[in-house]
């Protein structure tokens, strides 16, 4: 294949990547999966992209107070010759 040809086809599949912003909603004559674990409820597809807590815990940045020894590290290794 010419360069041109290559070119031209990763350019269109760029742009059919960009794709539009639009609600989510199951395809038409579909339902959204089953409730895991007993729920009584269906979730919308919005709340179902939500991560649960424990999939993007907060992060805890704990200044330290003063200068502490660092614990021996038995991964810390010497390069290999």
């Amino acid at each position: 294949m010419p360069k041109r040809a290559v070119l031209s086809l990763a350019l269109i599949a760029l742009v059919a990547g960009c794709g539009q912003k639009t609600e989510l909603k199951p395809a038409e004559g579909q339902q959204l999966p089953v409730a895991p674990h007993g729920r009584e409820e269906r979730r919308s597809a919005d709340a179902l992209l939500i991560p649960p807590p424990q999939a993007a815990p907060e992060r805890s940045v704990e200044l330290r107070k003063r200068s502490e020894e660092r614990a021996d590290d038995p991964f810390d290794l010497p390069p290999a010759e």
